[in-house]
């Protein structure tokens, strides 16, 4: 007789319960094993258990290609998590199954041997087809808002498949996240007169008692200062509005006599345009608190000390100069200019919000998991290497659709946008948005912004681009160990599978000319679409995410919504105007609370570069991750030594700073 060992991992999340008969078998290129019993009385679901199981046989039985794992229907329908299985042949070679998926109501689970094979290189087709028919079935399509792109067929949480279901630590409930901020932050009190206005700009120091954080206090400090709120544009929160100026929009009334000195032909102009805004309807959800939107245009210069300044805002969008159209300038009476640029701010941060953080990050990230959980089997090497990067976003996503995002959600109590203003920005985000603005290089050349001696000091830009280039790299290396040649991605019908249901159906709502592929036909492709999904869940959500509760804790520098329509001529607002403008006592608790909770890192959080589970088995992979991972931390030395020279550190795109993926 021949004896394999069969060692199987029970992984940390495993709930309790008890164990349903579960057997075992061993499937090699001769011959199978037959069905085995695992030990249920050492299944005790204790964290890292691994129970080990002898399968004897008469004859060898090949290399061991698939291991089966098959579950009686019990009264009870318990659930397990299987990390991976390791056989061990009765020659002491060890094969590696890894799982990392849940063992449930499935009667039948097949699991493959660590190596990535494409599915051309596969003799086991039908164990592919199969999977992914199953995921089909779970991961549906469905359209949550007209417009929007396509999103999970799954109205809660519980909905979800299982494996993609927050672990029991990590359930999310936005209400209960909001109000623990709250009482955090101390504002408890301040929540009871919730549609006062506050008195002064001061007033919101009041806030301030318990945040001890050095950018925030910064902001409080700085916030009012005109080189201060141009970089916010290069450094701030919403780091992508800012784009060189060659010519002024027709609707945009400003005059060289107006911002002499500076113009566009020295191309030192930059302009950020909120357009998008223009024709939205405010958040009317509270009948008793008027609500107001602008879609302002503010051009900025950059002077001789390489400081970005406003020096011209229109907060209207009239067909010609005149009433309504008024340019606001730095020589403005003080009122004027400060609700100018707060006017700006606003808008900026609504637009942060809805487009460059849950559309631009969130949405398309979870298009992407879900057409890779529909497409990929769990074989390939695709699969392998992105799924770490989609860890929890479409669970965050479909929490945020239930408690955030809808009618009534929290998103309508602090903000302009909420209400029907949500869907139309996003609506009319979708009608613009294209692959290529995904792709760090070409959107920073579309806005002009890619030159560093032209426009020094954007940290943003630089740190991404590094960041970028590492994952590329990494990216490039995986894909030129699977990918032999352009041919290869040509026949690889799961791939191409792949991108084509991320572009007619996750999709489906941007325009015809959004540049979304449909198919890939050479491996340079492969790696710039991998590297998108891969930056976008990673970097690009950590540069727009987490510095939220930095840059907008402190009120008037990125007020939530405004109470009293835009100016629309000067010398016509004073303090109680602007104050009165201002978000009221109770709005401006909701939105400190809110961007606290959003600036949190997990408890458990893993990190770009850092891959706890093991879906790859193969030594060229492990060896490109290591490498990965090295570069990941040459650039955080890089960074950290930059910023030792400034008065305000830039620390987003940190390694130790870039979750894996959009979980929060």
């Amino acid at each position: 007789m021949l004896t394999y060992t069969a060692s199987v991992a029970i992984g940390s999340k495993t709930y309790g319960g008890t164990i349903n008969s579960i057997y075992l078998t061993l499937i090699g290129t001769e011959r199978c094993s037959d069905r085995t019993p695992l030990d249920k009385s050492l299944f005790d679901y204790f964290a890292g258990t691994v129970v080990s199981v002898d399968i004897s046989v008469e004859e060898i039985l090949g290399d061991i290609v698939l291991v089966k794992l098959e579950t009686e229907k019990g009264l009870i329908n318990d659930q397990w998590y299987c990390t991976y299985i390791n056989v061990t042949t009765p020659f002491r070679n060890c094969v590696e199954f890894p799982c990392y998926r849940w063992i449930s109501n499935e009667k039948e689970v097949f699991l493959r041997d660590g190596k990535g094979r494409l599915p051309q290189d596969d003799n086991y087709k039908e164990y592919r087809r199969k999977e992914l028919e199953s995921r089909q079935q779970q991961f549906r399509w469905k359209e949550w808002r007209s417009g929007f792109p396509m999103n999970i067929d799954a109205d809660s949480g519980t909905e979800l498949p299982l494996d993609i279901q927050f672990e029991v630590a990590k359930s999310v409930d936005f209400n209960l996240n909001y109000v623990k901020a709250i009482g955090n932050l101390g504002l408890n009190k301040l929540m009871m007169l919730f549609q006062s206005s506050w008195n002064d700009i001061t007033d919101f120091r009041k806030i301030f008692v318990n945040i001890k954080n050095t950018v925030s206090e910064n902001v409080m400090q700085n916030w009012n200062k005109d080189n201060f709120f141009g970089y916010q544009f290069l450094n701030g929160c919403n780091p992508v509005m800012l784009s060189k100026c060659m010519k002024l929009p027709d609707k945009f009334a400003v005059t060289q006599e107006m911002v002499k000195g500076s113009w566009i032909e020295a191309g030192n102009i930059y302009i950020a345009d909120y357009g998008l805004l223009e024709g939205v309807q405010a958040n009317d959800t509270d009948p008793n608190t008027k609500q107001y939107l602008a879609a302002p245009f503010c051009l900025l210069y950059k002077n001789s000390h390489n400081e970005i300044v406003p020096i011209a805002i229109q907060l209207s969008r009239q067909t010609t100069a005149g009433v309504g159209n008024t340019i606001f300038l730095p020589s403005d009476n003080e009122y004027d200019w400060m609700l100018a640029k707060m006017w700006v701010k606003s808008s900026d941060f609504n637009v942060h919000q809805l487009v460059t953080h849950i559309l631009r990050t969130h949405l398309i990230s979870e298009v992407f998991a879900i057409a890779m959980y529909r497409q990929l089997a769990a074989v390939h090497p695709v699969f392998k290497l992105l799924i770490p990067h989609v860890r929890f976003t479409i669970a965050i996503n479909t929490a945020g659709r239930e408690k955030l995002l809808c009618t009534s959600g929290l998103f309508d109590k602090a903000n302009s946008t909420g209400g029907i203003a949500l869907v139309q920005v996003i609506q009319k985000a979708m009608k613009t948005l294209t692959y290529k603005s995904l792709c760090f290089p070409d959107a920073l050349k579309a806005r002009g912004v890619d030159n560093k001696d032209d426009l020094p000091n954007y940290y943003y830009r630089d740190d991404g681009m590094m960041v970028w280039e590492a994952v590329k790299s990494y990216v490039s290396d995986v894909v030129r160990i699977y990918y032999s040649s352009d041919k290869a991605v040509q026949d690889d019908e799961e791939i191409q599978a792949f991108v084509q249901d991320v572009c007619i159906s996750g999709m489906k709502n941007c325009p015809k000319d959004c540049e979304f592929p449909n198919s890939l036909k050479t491996r340079e492709e492969l790696v710039e679409y991998l590297t998108v999904v891969i930056f976008t869940a990673s970097a690009q959500h950590a540069a727009v995410n987490f510095g939220q509760y930095d840059w907008y804790a402190w009120i008037p520098n990125c007020p939530s919504t405004m109470r009293k329509p835009p100016p629309t001529q000067k010398g016509q607002v004073d303090m109680k105007y602007i104050m009165e403008s201002l978000p009221d006592r109770g709005r401006a608790c909701w939105h400190l609370g809110a961007v606290w909770a959003l600036s949190q890192f997990q408890d458990e959080e893993v990190y770009l570069g850092v891959y706890p589970d093991k879906h790859f088995t193969e030594q060229a992979v492990i060896e490109a991750t290591k490498t990965f991972h090295e570069k990941l931390a040459e650039l955080t030395m890089i960074i950290k030594s930059r910023n030792e020279t400034l008065i305000l550190p830039y620390q987003y795109l940190l390694q130790t700073e870039i979750p894996n993926s959009v979980a929060v």
